[in-house]
């Protein structure tokens, strides 16, 4: 017999001494008594589950923003009377993150639209950031996330870059300093939006819903307003872009053939609605047609309709894809014509050196492939690429590959006195791809070709042997 307490003993109970062994993992225990106990127990110890209320917070949130900051009148006094209010810079949450990692000299990025206020932003964090010393303000172009500048900030000493205005395209894990995303989203009048796109359209349209990054609160609201109104919405997706993000170098494809639309008015959880044969739109959110001409020659049966929140104002967008696509083809079939009369050529292939556009990964891959086809390449490194620039050196360059922005191919090539190709482009011309009947804007699509940066191959963006 086990005495139930140690500390008190019975003198007519006779005490056995016990040891246990455990089985497995399913709590088992087996009891073996010494040699002067005659019998053996087998015990199941009761299972413990502990269920945490989730109102009851076990550990701190490092995230949390704490009060200090949330509850500092001088701060939020600061942020009120100098930045404007439709535009959150996401200030409590830099300041927390500069605190948690101490930095000490802070680089600032901003594309051009934001970069007014960019000496307010270094005011606040040297006032209320006790451990910065100096911040420094990127001013070099800032076309969009994949122009993110570590390599400079390192060199300045920083140890910390707030890039706003992008998503994060190039993993914080490949980065060389610590690196802080800040949207910069943007208060939009969704009503006012989904007003002029239901006077536009007939009731029962199928709507895609998209825009920039800045409008993708506006975009989700948008999409819930539209299915309240029986005009059903969806949301795509081109990862690892967030739901309805668009770049210009990437955005959803082949919306036309998609018909599983989900209801959202009454029933979150109602199974898809499947419809054929509707009229379908793109709805795009965004004060430019860069990143929509995207989603555009992705989808190019698709009718686009963008809202430009600043001027409130619904435009019909047309994109000439058939005439992009037979300038593009003609290049590529410039340079698949040189290919195929076994001549040797000179590739000269162009890495963009603005932030991270240049992936060193394909630019390996892109230089094995022309070397396997018997012809010569060089490297040329370029922040910008001009027509004046490729003319002081085209004398002795038969083709030149870019691997910088697919778009300065397809905006721009034909702007230049020799063939300018995408590394998509190159595939094509050199036989490794089919020139596809929807031109691709996948760039940074997970998933797609060789010519991606999503690529298995390169991901690590690192230079291949």
């Amino acid at each position: 017999k086990m005495s139930p307490n140690q500390d008190e003993k019975d003198e007519s109970t006779t005490t056995t001494t016990t040891t246990t062994q455990p089985l497995n993992d399913d709590s088992t225990t087996q009891i073996k008594p010494s040699s002067s106990a005659t019998t053996t127990t087998t015990r199941r110890r009761p299972r413990r589950i502990i269920r945490r209320n989730k109102n009851t917070k076990t550990s701190k949130d490092p995230n949390e923003i704490p009060e200090s900051l949330t509850q500092n009148s001088a701060l939020q006094t600061a942020i009120s009377t100098s930045l404007p209010s439709d535009y959150d810079f996401e200030i409590l949450k830099t300041i927390h993150r500069i605190n948690t990692s101490t930095s000490t000299h802070v680089a600032l990025q901003l594309p051009e639209g934001l970069l007014l206020y960019a000496t307010t932003l270094a005011d606040i964090f040297r006032t209320f950031c006790p451990t910065v010393q100096n911040v420094s303000i990127l001013g070099d172009v800032t076309y969009g996330a994949c122009c993110i500048d570590d390599l400079t900030a390192q060199s300045l000493g920083c140890d910390l870059l707030v890039h706003y205005g992008h998503s994060c395209l190039v993993p914080i894990g490949e980065t060389v300093v610590k690196c802080l995303y800040v949207f910069v989203e943007i208060r939009v009048d969704v009503v006012h939006a989904v007003d002029c796109l239901c006077q536009t359209v007939e009731e029962g349209t199928l709507v895609f819903v998209m825009g920039t990054v800045q409008f993708r609160t506006a975009v989700v609201e948008a999409s819930k307003l539209l299915n309240e109104r029986n005009y059903p919405s969806k949301i795509p997706q081109a990862k690892p872009l967030s739901p309805g993000e668009v770049l210009g170098c990437t955005s959803p494809a082949n919306l036309v053939h998609d018909d599983n639309f989900k209801s959202l008015n009454n029933n979150n959880n109602s199974d898809d609605i499947v419809v054929t044969g509707r009229n379908k739109v793109m709805f795009f959110l965004a004060d430019g047609r860069f990143h929509l001409e995207s989603a555009m020659i992705s989808n190019p049966t698709l009718r686009a309709l963008r809202y430009d929140p600043y001027s409130k104002t619904l435009t019909d967008e047309v994109y000439e894809t058939q005439k992009m696509k037979s300038i593009r083809f003609q290049a590529i079939q410039s340079v698949s014509s040189t290919n195929e009369d076994n001549k040797k050529k000179t590739f000269g292939v162009i890495l963009g050196t603005l932030g991270r556009q240049g992936n060193p990964a394909i630019l390996s891959q892109i230089r094995k492939l022309i070397c396997s086809h018997g012809h010569a390449s060089f490297v040329l490194l370029l922040s910008e690429i001009f027509p004046s620039k490729l003319k002081l050196m085209e004398e002795s360059v038969d083709v030149w590959v870019q691997i910088a922005c697919p778009r300065l191919s397809v905006d721009w090539g034909h702007y230049f006195n020799k063939p300018v190709l995408s590394s998509y482009e190159l595939h094509v011309a050199l036989g490794e791809a089919e020139f596809e009947e929807v031109y691709p804007m996948d760039f940074y699509r997970v998933g797609s070709g060789k010519w991606t940066n999503y690529h298995d191959d390169n991901r690590q963006r690192k230079m291949m042997a």
